[in-house]
């Protein structure tokens, strides 16, 4: 446990470091191909600075691998950092310390935490198509039948070659250039296709949100035509009860209203015998 918190603890260390690194090496890998006609201790420099970086990435890889708890399964499970650190020993060629440490570097790049795929895919868009553009311009600007001998070609090639149409205005003429288009097709159809599944996944994703929401506004929608019908219900049942407690009332008081004169038990609805006239007195003689 105290190796792998190690190695975690390196690779955080290391990240920025390197990908500073990773920046000058750009750099020096691009000034003397921009300028060709630079001082000799330019391209030594630019040469120097490219070897520190492709040693600082092979160290980096050195440190993580005796840090790790199984060097085996870090071998195995790091290829690319391998092929990356061995094949400018075996072939010291300009081009392999570029593809080399292109490979380091999106290894770490990937690593980082706070980096998305879509920086990733990004960056890794833009860091093909610049060293593609360099290295192609490097190939062929000295070769007899070539086409590409500027900047701007390389760069037109380069996009051209990644978004597969290749207009065929531009093309490679070594042996090598056709190589690294080869490299930079495979590598641009890959690239684009994680990039149209991201925006496919995006789409995707904001369509779900918004059904969510209009399923969500429908459920409230339902849920307050309800409570309406409910209290609707309420209000129909109270005013039934008050219109059934008016005419109980009605009727109740109608009850105790007397039809005749008579009182007492019997006198309700009885009709009084009228009065005979009175006797008349009796007359003496």
């Amino acid at each position: 446990m105290k190796q792998r918190t190690a190695q975690v603890r390196w690779e955080e260390r290391m990240r920025t470091p390197l990908l500073v690194l990773a920046a000058a090496f750009a750099v020096a890998y691009a000034v003397p191909i921009v300028t060709p006609g630079a001082d000799g201790w330019v391209h030594t420099l630019c040469t120097a600075v490219e070897w520190v970086v492709w040693g600082a990435f092979a160290v980096d890889y050195l440190v993580r691998l005796t840090l790790a708890p199984s060097r085996w399964l870090f071998v195995r499970s790091h290829p690319l950092d391998l092929l990356a650190v061995v094949l400018p020993l075996l072939r010291p060629l300009r081009l392999l310390r570029v593809v080399s440490t292109l490979l380091l570097v999106g290894r770490r790049a990937r690593m980082a935490p706070q980096i998305t795929l879509t920086t990733y895919v990004a960056g890794a868009v833009v860091g093909l198509m610049m060293f593609g553009s360099l290295a192609v311009l490097h190939v062929e600007r000295d070769a007899p039948d070539g086409n590409i001998k500027t900047l701007g070609d390389a760069v037109w090639w380069s996009f051209t070659t990644m978004t597969t149409v290749g207009y065929g205005d531009h093309a490679p003429t070594t042996g090598l250039g056709r190589l690294l288009a080869v490299g930079l097709m495979i590598s641009g159809i890959a690239l684009l296709g994680v990039v149209t599944a991201n925006i496919a996944a995006w789409f995707i994703s904001r369509f779900e949100r918004d059904d969510a929401e209009e399923r969500r506004q429908t459920a409230l929608l339902e849920a307050l035509t309800a409570e309406v019908k409910a209290l609707r219900a309420q209000v129909t049942a109270l005013s039934e009860s008050s219109d059934s407690s008016k005419s109980a009332a009605t009727v109740a008081t109608g009850a105790t209203v007397p039809t005749g004169g008579g009182t007492g038990a019997a006198g309700v609805g009885t009709v009084p015998t009228p009065a005979g006239p009175p006797d008349k007195p009796a007359v003496r003689g």
